[in-house]
C-alpha cells in the first residue's frame, strides 16, 4: 500500500466585505499555483474562533495526520488567547502542522507541543488581542461620536421587549421553536437565544427527537425535565467537541474538559464521563453549528444516538 504524501492546505480570511485577500494570496501564491487547495472564510470576524469558522471547519474535516495548514500571517488565524488555547489542541490531536509563509515566524511548526513554541505563540497572541482591542476601542469612541452627533449606527433588534415576553410565553404554553421562529420572521438561533435568556428551555427527555436538524420532531424543543439524572460514559466525536469549546455552559466545558481522547485512525473522541442531561446539552448546543455540512451532520447523529443508548447505563 502507497503512504500517502502530506498536503500542504492553504487557509485565508479577512474581516469585512470591504477588504480582500489578496496580499495574504500574494504571500501564499507558490503554493497556490502548484494546486495546493484553498479555504476562506470571508468577510469573517476575529473574534468568531477559528474552530467555529465555516472555511476552517471544512479545511479540518478534510485534512488528515501529516497535514500543513498555511496562513500568509497568525492574524489571520487566531488573535486572542483563548483562540490559540482552543485551536492548537485541536491541531495537535488531529497530527496538522502549522505554519505562517513569511517573517520571524516562518520556520516555526505553530502547533507543535513543546514549551518554547507555546509560549512564543501565547505572547504572540496576547499582542495580537491587545492590537484587537485598541481597534475596537477606536471603533467605540468613533461611535460615541457620531451618536453624539444625532447619527443612528447599527441594525434594530430582533424582538422588542413586549414581543420576547410574548415569545417566552407562548413557548411554557406549548409552542415549538421553529414555529415561534416563522411567526415572528427569525432564525430559530434568536429563539432559543431569547429562551435562554429568560431560563425557558429544558433538557427534553425524548432525546431521540434531536437526532435529526431537518425539521422532524419540534418537540425537542418543549420536553419535560428529566426525572433522573443517571452518569453515563459517552465518546464525544472531535467536531462535536471541538464546536463546544466555549459554549456557555459551564457543566458541558467541565466535563470535557475532564474527558479522556481517544484517537480513531484519523479522527478522535472525548470520552465523557457525566450525567445524561450533560450529554443532553452537549447535543442541543451542537445542533445548529454542525447541521451546515455532512460531517456535522454525521457527528451530531452519533452523539445523539449515543446518548439516547446510553440512558440508563449508570457508573
Amino acid at each position: 500500500m502507497t503512504e500517502r504524501e502530506p498536503v500542504d492546505r492553504v487557509y485565508l480570511r479577512h474581516s469585512t466585505d470591504k477588504q480582500t485577500d489578496a496580499r495574504q494570496r500574494h504571500a501564499l501564491k507558490k503554493l497556490i499555483t502548484t494546486g495546493a487547495p484553498v479555504y476562506e472564510d470571508p468577510a469573517t470576524s476575529s473574534r468568531v474562533l477559528s474552530l467555529h469558522r465555516e472555511g476552517f471547519k471544512r479545511l479540518l474535516e478534510e485534512a488528515a495526520v501529516g497535514d500543513t495548514i498555511r496562513i500568509a500571517d497568525a492574524a489571520r488565524l487566531f488573535r486572542s488567547v483563548a483562540d490559540v488555547l482552543a485551536l492548537r489542541p485541536a491541531l495537535a490531536r488531529r497530527g496538522l502542522h502549522l505554519r505562517v509563509e513569511n517573517g520571524l515566524l516562518s520556520g516555526i511548526d505553530l502547533a507543535a507541543e513543546d514549551s518554547a513554541t507555546t509560549m512564543v505563540v501565547q505572547v504572540l497572541a496576547a499582542v495580537l488581542e491587545f492590537q484587537r482591542s485598541m481597534i475596537s476601542e477606536n471603533t467605540r469612541e468613533g461611535v460615541a461620536a457620531a451618536e453624539a452627533a444625532g447619527k443612528t449606527l447599527g441594525r434594530p433588534a430582533a424582538l422588542d421587549a413586549g414581543e420576547v415576553v410574548e415569545l417566552v410565553e407562548a413557548y411554557r404554553e406549548g409552542a415549538a421553536v421553529k414555529a415561534l421562529a416563522r411567526q415572528y420572521g427569525i432564525d430559530p438561533r434568536t429563539v432559543r437565544r431569547v429562551l435562554d435568556d429568560a431560563g425557558a428551555r429544558e433538557v427534553p427527555d425524548d432525546l431521540s427527537s434531536l437526532l435529526d436538524g431537518d425539521g422532524q420532531g419540534d418537540g425537542a424543543d418543549d420536553g419535560p425535565v428529566v426525572a433522573a439524572d443517571p452518569v453515563a460514559v459517552v465518546d464525544v466525536p472531535g467536531l462535536v467537541a471541538e464546536h463546544l469549546v466555549d459554549v456557555a455552559d459551564d457543566a458541558v466545558r467541565q466535563a470535557l474538559a475532564a474527558g479522556q481522547t481517544i484517537r480513531r485512525g484519523q479522527g478522535y473522541s472525548v470520552r465523557v464521563t457525566a450525567p445524561v442531561s450533560v450529554h443532553a446539552a452537549m447535543v442541543e448546543h451542537s445542533a445548529a453549528a454542525l447541521m451546515q455540512s455532512p460531517a456535522g451532520r454525521k457527528a451530531h447523529r452519533i452523539l445523539s444516538q449515543r446518548v439516547s443508548d446510553r440512558h440508563g447505563n449508570t457508573v
